[in-house]
Formats: structure tokens, sequence, C-alpha cells
């Protein structure tokens, strides 16, 4: 399906306007919406190709600046060290009440966009775009969530706080829930996928995992811890599961 890429300034509950990427099918009518979180880079080339991607399979992403307050409008972060730092460093100079402001934003924005189904939303995203995803899944009208090697959620770090309290936020969760790992990923041990998991049973949510044998961020197209094979797999899999939680 070929898909049209456009950037968007969506209004916000601060008063400002939060800059996204819109990619949704080149063609008559109206699909699921996705908001597609990245990793601390934000929306750079890979993450671009990934909503491609996504919307090439039916459905209409919309992948936020996860930085507004601290970059301008569509700013990539390189791949380098000192870029690393510097997304890392955005990432604790903002609140979680911010971030989960901003998700509330994205979600009514899509919700009301022509080109998606009504009642019809989920949530995706990478590193800490997978936390960021899981936040989303807290919010009712949110049906489908795929989280890709989410970090932070096993210790409850993201943003400014000491603790963000996702597990305990756990049996808020009412759709369902896929969460993709990789299995030498140094972020997310298996005492920390183990830990997730506890709490997801207790929550009572309705999860699938997968496991691959890749490290952190194996599913960027660009460095070398990218590994086509699993990549290829952990992407049929996250497809399959929209197909399956949106039907109907």
């Amino acid at each position: 399906m070929i898909v049209t890429t456009e950037p968007v300034d969506i209004p916000t509950a601060d008063g400002a306007t939060m800059r996204c990427l819109l990619t949704r099918p080149n063609a008559p009518g109206r699909w699921p919406g996705i908001v597609f979180y990245s990793d601390i880079f934000q929306v750079t080339g890979p993450m671009q190709r990934a909503c491609v991607r996504l919307a090439g399979h039916g459905y209409t992403v919309l992948a936020p600046d996860i930085y507004r307050r601290l970059e301008a409008p569509g700013t990539a972060i390189p791949f380098d060290d000192a870029g690393r730092t510097r997304g890392l460093d955005n990432a604790l100079r903002t609140p979680v009440a911010a971030f989960d402001a901003d998700c509330r934003d994205a979600l009514d924005w899509l919700g009301r966009h022509p080109a998606v189904t009504p009642g019809r939303i989920g949530a995706a995203g990478f590193c800490i775009g997978g936390h960021l995803a899981l936040r989303a899944a807290l919010q009712a009208d949110v049906q489908a969530t795929v989280c890709f090697y989410a970090t932070g959620v096993h210790n409850g770090k993201l943003g400014q706080d000491a603790d963000a309290g996702t597990l305990a936020a756990l049996p808020r969760i009412g759709g369902r829930l896929l969460l993709v790992w990789g299995e030498h990923d140094p972020h997310i041990p298996p005492e920390g996928r183990a830990t997730v998991e506890a709490g997801l049973r207790a929550a009572g949510v309705r999860v699938e995992q997968r496991l691959h044998p890749a490290e952190h961020a194996f599913m960027r197209d660009e460095g070398p811890r990218f590994d086509p094979a699993c990549a290829d797999a952990a992407w049929a899999q996250a497809i399959g599961f929209f197909g399956s939680a949106f039907q109907g």
C-alpha cells in the first residue's frame, strides 16, 4: 500500500503546538490510528521508515516529537555519543506528567482525524517510546499497544520523576498488549522482564510477549545493533497483533 507523509503541528493543552509526523495510506477511507513513539533520538530517518512500514499495512500513524518543550520542532537528534547524551538529558528534564499530557493531546487529535476509523486507536514505540506507549495503554480509548524493548518499566525510570509509577498503574490497561524484547538487551535484563511480566499477570492484562535473540535497538535500521532477521520477525508479530486487535 502506497502512503503519504507530512509534518503536522497539533494543538496542546498548554497552548503550544507539538510537531508530529503523520503517515497514512494514500487511498480513500479510514484506518485504525496509531500513536507511534520514537526512541531518544526523536523522529529520525529510521523512525520515519518505521512509520511508513506500519502505515503501509493500513494504519494512520502519528509520530510526535517527544521533546517538544526542549527541541525545535522536527528536530532529529544525531546517532552519535553527543546525541545520545543529549537525548538522555532531554528525557531527564521532562516530567512524566508532561509526557502523559502530550500523549492525551496526540490521542485526541488522532481520534478526530478524518483518516482514522472512529473508536480504533492504538499505540506503539521503541525504547523510551516503548515505555511511553505502555503509558498510552493506560488511556481508556487505546485498544492495542505494541512496546518494542520498552526501557524503564521494570525500575520506574522515565523522565524527571524518581519513579514513573507505571508498574503500579498496570491494572488500568483495558486493551491488548504486545511486548517485544531483545534477549541480549543490557537495559532490560531477564530479571527486569520477569518483573514486568509479574506485574502484568497480577494486573490481569491481556498480554503477549515475544523474545528475540538480539540486542537493544535491534529494529533500528542504522547502526551496529540492527538485526534484519529479528526486525522482520518482530514487525510480522506487530502487524499480526494489530490486525487481530482491530478486527471488527
